[in-house]
Parts: structure tokens; C-alpha cells; sequence
């Protein structure tokens, strides 16, 4: 079974001057510890599915009309470089022949507002290598956007144009939705402006390797996502965004995948705060235990946190910061909970000892590989 992501359519004189000039500073830095804060995002405390028990087509037209205002178009420009031209002879010939120098690609994808003047989530894959990134407002006004910050692996983007008094969508609680509550996922599939399709939560917290990038918690809905609802949101019927529409599977239908809000909330304001996303790892690989008791280490990597605490191959970790570890996905969903330079303690077996060791989490994002 494979999966693909929907296709793409920042002395008394001089102390009063030496206090004036502090004053400014401080303010100048509070001004922009004030900006940051009240742009990040936090997540709704109401439950995701509808107050009422029946769930009736009123519902559904009423959350479109309140919640579509804020979804937007993307259309991107890629330009790409033949790998010829680096050659003199090919460069000339292209030349001569009238042959651009450079292949222009066009994208197309979906992304919403998160606040009033202009900051916009979508999927990293959707403007990733773009040279020019169009945003389009169900008005249809069009704004040129800038990228705030986006990150590779968790496929996340966030966008800013400038404008005000935008509509915007609120971040609602992934972990409280259930399976089989309703959704609504609106995007621009196949450049078809602001389409609706209507769904269920058909399981949470899908692992699925999507390329190069391997997911561990994702939303699965059987509302149609077809290529360009990227980046669009996956609504419930409170009118709020529980997912970020990533992926669908291209060998069966009714099958879509979204990033779930609890991601996206954390991802968002890392990267509106300081530009990237923290990704807390360990450095080793492990494999199940025949008796599902612990998790064998199959490998170290070379300087990562797991070496200089001293793993080995064949340890068997027992426990990872209190948690009982019986299958490899305890360990990565154990270890996604931490953040870089926390100290978690382990148990590990080694030879039939118990040990009891310290580890100093470190951060991917941080490494060349």
C-alpha cells in the first residue's frame, strides 16, 4: 500500500539620555515579546463532536458558511535549473537552440487564516522550493506571501501576507475527537475553489510513511481529499480545525489523512517564535522482544544521546521515563513527548542486570543527517 500528498496546483543630561535609551530598549523588546505572544495559538477546550445528538444537514451548511471565509487558495511558482547547465558545451547548445535555461513549475494547494492579519497554515510540501507563493481569499482578493517558517518532517508551513480584519479558524482538541465524528474537509481539489466534502473519523493515530517522512499520529477520514486539498483544514461540526488535510492513499478510495490539531498548535508557534521545530530524539534502533517485555536496541547512532549514555546493541529497554516499554512505537511516542536537552531516566537490562540510567534528549533537527 502506498500514499502520496495531494498534488501542488519575517552627568544629569547623560543619565536621563542613558535611562531614555534603556527605556527604548526595554520597550522596543517588550513591543516584540508582545507582537509574538499574541499571535500563537492554543488550543479550544470543547469537546469535537456536535452538542446536539442528531446531526442534521443544517449543521454541516451552517459550520461551511461560518468557517469557509477562511480558507484560502495557494498557487506557487517552482523554478527548477537543468542539471545540463553546469556543463559549458550543454549550456551553449540549449542556448542556441532556444532551449530555457530553467523549467517553471506551477502548484496549486489550499491553507487557512489563524489570525486577523494574515498568518497562514498550510503543508510545508505544498510551497516547499517555491520562488513565488500567491495567496487567494474567498473574495477572491490575491496577496503575494512570504514563508514565516516551515518544517520538512512534519510537513507544516506557516504564511504571511499583508492585510487585516482577515476571518480566521480556531484550533480545536484532535485528542478529544472520536472515531466516527463528523468532519468537513474544505479545499481547492483540482483547482476547484472552496469545495466541501463530508466525512467520519475513521481511526486516529495512523503511522504512515509518506515518502521520505514518516508520521506516527496522523487523522484518518474517508472525506474525499483529492489533489490540492493540501494544507486545507479537517473541521468538526464546532466550526473548528482538528486537522491539516496531508495525504491521500493512491491505491484505494475514502482513505485521506490529516496532521492532528495537537500537532499543528505546537508546530505553529515554534515556528512563528524562533523559525524552526524542535525533534527530540534518542539516536538508536530498536526491535521488539519475543515476550513483548522491553525493546532490544538494534543499533547506536554515533555521538547521539544514546551512545554517550552508554547503549549498546542488545540492551533491553524497560522502561523509558516511566513508562513501560513493549513495542518500538511505545519508544518513538515516548520519546515525542520530551523536548531537547531534558534529563529522562531509563531502565535497561544489560546481560541479565537491571540498570538504572540518565539520558540527556537531544534534537534532529540539529544534525547534518
Amino acid at each position: 500500500m502506498s500514499f502520496k500528498f495531494n498534488s501542488r496546483w519575517g552627568k544629569p543630561a547623560a543619565v536621563f539620555l542613558a535611562k531614555t535609551v534603556v527605556m527604548v530598549l526595554l520597550l522596543a523588546v517588550g513591543i516584540h515579546w508582545s507582537t509574538t505572544q499574541q499571535h500563537l495559538l492554543s488550543i479550544g477546550d470543547k469537546p469535537a463532536m456536535a452538542e446536539q445528538g442528531i446531526i442534521r444537514p443544517a449543521n454541516i451548511a451552517d459550520v461551511v458558511k461560518q468557517t469557509a471565509p477562511a480558507v484560502v487558495k495557494i498557487e506557487t511558482v517552482v523554478e527548477s535549473t537543468n542539471p545540463y547547465l553546469s556543463d559549458p558545451f550543454f549550456r551553449q547548445f540549449f542556448r542556441s537552440q532556444g532551449i530555457p535555461l530553467t523549467r517553471v513549475q506551477q502548484g496549486l494547494g489550499s491553507g487557512f487564516i489563524v489570525s486577523p492579519d494574515g498568518y497562514i497554515l498550510t503543508n510545508n510540501h505544498v510551497i516547499e522550493g517555491a520562488s513565488q507563493i500567491k495567496v487567494t481569499l474567498s473574495t477572491n482578493k490575491t496577496y503575494m506571501a512570504r514563508v514565516i517558517g516551515a518544517d520538512h518532517d512534519l510537513d507544516l508551513a506557516v504564511l504571511k501576507i499583508d492585510a487585516q480584519g482577515l476571518p480566521t479558524l480556531k484550533l480545536g482538541n484532535s485528542d478529544n475527537i472520536e472515531v466516527g465524528d463528523w468532519v468537513i474537509a474544505i479545499g481547492n481539489p483540482y483547482g476547484l475553489d472552496h469545495t466541501v466534502t463530508v466525512g467520519v473519523i475513521s481511526a486516529k493515530g495512523r503511522p504512515v510513511t509518506i515518502d521520505d517522512k514518516k508520521f506516527r499520529n496522523l487523522l484518518q477520514t474517508d472525506a474525499s481529499i483529492n489533489p490540492g486539498n493540501s494544507g486545507g483544514p479537517l473541521i468538526n461540526l464546532n466550526g473548528e480545525v482538528v486537522g491539516v488535510n496531508t495525504a491521500v492513499n493512491a491505491e484505494a478510495q475514502g482513505i485521506g489523512f490529516a496532521i492532528p490539531s495537537s500537532t499543528v498548535v505546537s508546530v505553529y508557534n515554534q515556528l512563528i517564535t524562533k523559525g524552526t521545530v524542535s525533534h527530540p530524539y534518542i539516536g538508536v534502533s530498536v526491535q521488539p522482544t519475543q515476550d513483548a517485555r522491553g525493546i532490544m536496541v538494534a543499533g547506536v547512532v554515533p555521538g547521539s544521546p544514546a551512545q554517550n549514555t552508554g547503549l549498546k546493541p542488545g540492551d533491553i529497554i524497560m522502561q523509558f521515563n516511566g513508562k513501560n516499554m513493549t513495542d518500538p512505537q511505545d519508544l518513538l511516542d515516548a520519546v515525542a513527548e520530551t523536548k531537547p536537552g531534558q534529563k529522562v531516566p531509563m531502565v535497561v537490562v544489560r546481560a541479565g542486570q537491571t540498570m538504572s540510567v540518565n539520558i540527556i534528549i537531544g534534537d534532529k533537527s540539529s544534525q547534518n543527517s
